[in-house]
């Protein structure tokens, strides 16, 4: 069942309490960001919210501050840049809950944003206490970011039996959208796309979009694992040996579903520069740094094909080049495929982008760490607690 938006609610007059992800990038010593993207995601919520007439508070976690006040994990940053973004005023709470906080009750058309809640050990340990503190300055919750929403926290999870009403952002109702599309009921054929580092990363991913997907297209350093598992040689490429019995089982289970690397790039060490070959199979000494062109031609063959696909990490060593060109290439080849395509945060993301076709892809999730959990089929605690419609 879809989550009750915050296009379902009456705003109007109200006080509501949006948790967003402003966990950003910030320059040493705390006072510049380095990336204000996740601010900008969250816009289309906040000036819905402002344009139907509410006073918005926003919250946020910043860094690891372990329970304690940091001013280098400040959410004052974020309130200046956000002032910028909004063209108005973004007033920044001295705390996240408290008397002088709540004397800050922003009225139509204010904004407060409130200081890391990480500041307090009671919001990763989902305290009631601290949960009714937070209800308390509100008339409404929404839940914007999707990239905390596996975390049981109290401003994710514990503060909403304690509101009046609860429901999804903009940005949370597009990421459940194009998640459950692609793997509950994906167009087919649905492809995924899975790379890094580590089988031991991605199981549950794997064993979820084994009972979804047409094909499973495999590379990065994970790759190695499996090839191993097949009796194939692996050089000195990265491979989990306490996982090779995991992978063979895996190949067993999927049929013809897996697809290996038919050829690899390889190094003697991996380092800018140096000289590489491609290679059928990885000869003593060398590794695995990249999947090859007849990989790539087999890959993309497929992604021309497919209907719906689902990316999770790069083919290679992608921030090396010339490492990149297998991610490259079949980032292109996704971005002109004409197909549903979801990519996963981190490297994945960083992977399109270096290929130029972020604006071709039809969706690249906020979370990281939230988005493999779905993929895995995991239930996220903080979209669970939302209402349904």
């Amino acid at each position: 069942m879809p989550k009750r938006s915050i296009r379902d609610l009456d705003l109007k007059g109200k006080t509501v309490f949006i948790r967003v992800d402003f966990n950003v990038p910030l320059a040493p010593g705390g006072q510049e960001i380095t990336s204000d993207k996740r601010i900008r995601a969250s816009l289309p919520t906040i000036q819905y919210a402002l344009d139907q007439g509410a006073g918005l508070i926003l919250a946020s976690h910043l860094g690891r501050p372990k329970g304690k006040a940091n001013p280098e994990m400040s959410l004052k940053p974020v309130a200046a840049r956000l002032t910028q973004l909004l063209g108005r005023p973004v007033a920044m709470a001295p705390d996240c809950v408290g008397p002088e906080v709540e004397k800050m009750r922003p009225g139509a058309g204010q904004i407060l944003l409130l200081e890391n809640l990480r500041f307090h050990a009671e919001e990763e340990k989902n305290d009631p206490g601290f949960s009714k503190q937070l209800a308390a300055l509100c008339d409404v919750y929404v839940n914007d970011a999707f990239g905390s929403a596996h975390r049981e926290h109290a401003s994710t999870v514990g503060m909403i039996p304690f509101v009046r009403e609860a429901a999804s952002g903009l940005l949370m109702d597009k990421e459940l959208e194009y998640l459950t599309k692609a793997t509950k009921n994906p167009d087919r054929p649905c492809v995924a796309i899975l790379g890094g580092a580590k089988v031991s990363d991605k199981i549950e991913v794997i064993e979820n979009l084994m009972k979804v997907v047409d094909e499973l297209l495999i590379g990065g350093a994970m790759a190695y694992t499996f090839l191993k598992a097949q009796g194939k040689p692996v050089g000195k490429s990265l491979v989990e040996d306490d996982k090779l019995d995991l992978a063979k089982e895996l190949l067993a289970r999927s049929g013809k579903t897996i697809l290996l690397p038919l050829d690899h790039v390889v190094v003697d060490e991996l380092k800018e520069g140096a000289p590489f070959e491609v290679v059928a199979n990885v000869p003593e000494g060398k590794m695995g740094v990249d999947i090859g062109p007849a990989t790539v031609q087999a890959y993309c063959a497929v992604i021309a094909k497919a209907k719906t696909i689902i990316w999770n990490g790069p083919m290679g060593v992608f921030e090396k080049p010339p490492f990149d060109r297998g991610t490259v290439a079949l980032a292109k080849a996704v971005a002109a495929s004409g197909a549903v395509s979801v990519v996963g945060g981190g490297d994945s993301e960083k992977a399109i982008k270096s290929a130029g076709v972020a604006d071709k892809i039809s969706h690249i999730s906020t979370g990281g760490g939230a988005s493999m959990e779905f993929l895995a089929g995991i239930e996220l605690p903080g979209v669970a607690a939302l209402p349904e419609k």
